[in-house]
């Protein structure tokens, strides 16, 4: 027995991605829940940047009702990430206008119905489970601490449009990521980004450019193997063009003061830097030596063949003595371009989670080897 953790699920996602919505691929959630004390959402639940919220919401409902079923009466704990952080701005703003508040700790844990609208209807279809509210992360064992880990976007050197996001509202309100100390500072240059592409999604459907589908290609495009993949005469200079301009848009990014940023956006780098930006918050939160279960990434670790410095990067005194000790709980979305067909072969293949028990390091469980890539892709319209 013990805690679940699972994260990235993006219920409601336009592409079909999340393989959560699909009855076949959460039955062996389902499954393993039996031997489970409770189980921990851990972000980025819903995808609430893809179009309306009543999308997301329609799509999700299925997924919790069989929650509630298979959890019974234990304890489904549910946070949110930078997808779905609408789940708890409303919350957010009736502290707010209640006078000065307190200064928001690493953990506050609340009522759904105190979150927000959202929270208390997934309640209801998560009963007879019951359902807590935790944010931004939670305390799993005196030396496990779990949160979505998006803060981490303020210190990433890939410029991915979430990092771009963070840079210019650290530019606009003059708070320097280099100068965070606390959950506030986090919360005061994240909620504003956060709140205006939700905003730009509640009415319609989403752009290819907020939606992730413009990243995608974009990154796919600068690989190595794609570069000398197939294709028309167009689109090898497109390819090229995108290739050659990159490390200038990345240089141009640092002169406006929006870095530091790097230019290599290769897998490794991508782990490297999602890491060492996740230490950095640990060690601004005062986390200590913890185990920090986080998400967001989408990149399961640590794995076999992972250096296992590199998920222990951020030590204050520059040994791998001290500082966070990291795990990531995966996702739960077919990605097609960072996936290969050998099930299990890319850390990004959806299905991971992570056992807390009383004692003990987490656990990375996977649970969707079993399944082909063919059978994870989303079923075409």
């Amino acid at each position: 027995m013990g805690t679940l953790i699972i994260s990235d699920l993006h219920l409601g996602s336009r592409s079909g991605a999340d393989v959560l919505r699909r009855a076949e691929l959460r039955a062996p959630l389902l499954e393993a829940l039996a031997d489970a004390d409770r189980l921990v959402l851990l972000g980025d639940v819903l995808e609430l940047r893809h179009g309306p919220l009543r999308d997301a919401m329609t799509a999700a409902r299925p997924f919790f009702e069989d929650l509630g079923r298979a959890l019974g009466g234990r304890e489904l704990l549910i946070t949110a990430g930078n997808h779905d952080h609408a789940l708890i701005e409303p919350w957010l703003v009736r502290r707010a206008e209640q006078g000065v508040p307190l200064p928001l700790e690493v953990e506050q844990l609340l009522e759904p119905a105190e979150a927000s609208p959202m929270l208390e209807q997934i309640a209801e279809w998560a009963s007879p489970a019951r359902v807590r509210v935790a944010y931004p992360g939670l305390w799993l064992r005196p030396d496990v601490y779990a949160t979505h880990g998006h803060y981490l976007d303020c210190h990433l050197t890939v410029p991915t449009l979430e990092r771009l996001s963070m840079g210019v509202m650290s530019r606009v309100l003059g708070r320097p990521a280099e100068a965070f100390a606390d959950v506030d500072d986090y919360e005061a240059v994240g909620a504003p980004a956060f709140a205006w592409r939700d905003a730009v999604a509640r009415s319609g459907r989403a752009g290819h450019l907020l939606n992730g589908v413009t990243t995608d290609g974009a990154w796919h495009a600068l690989r190595k193997d794609a570069r000398r993949s197939g294709g028309g005469a167009r689109a090898k200079l497109q390819r090229r063009a995108l290739v050659s301009g990159f490390p200038l848009a990345v240089a141009a990014l640092n002169r406006a003061g929006l870095g530091p940023l790097r230019s290599d956006i290769s897998s490794g780098e991508l782990r490297r830097a999602g890491l060492e930006a996740m230490c950095e918050v640990a060690a601004r939160l005062d986390l200590g030596d913890a185990y920090v279960v986080f998400g967001h990434t989408h990149r399961a670790g640590p794995l076999a063949g992972d250096r296992a410095e590199e998920w222990r990067p951020g030590s204050t005194n520059g040994t791998a003595e001290s500082g966070a000790r990291l795990v990531n709980t995966g996702c739960w979305t077919y990605a097609r371009v960072f996936l290969t067909p050998t099930a299990g072969e890319s850390p990004y293949w959806p299905g991971t989670c992570v056992l807390i028990e009383d004692s003990g390091p987490p656990q990375l469980k996977r649970m969707l080897l079993d399944r082909s890539l063919e059978e994870l892709s989303p079923p075409r319209a």
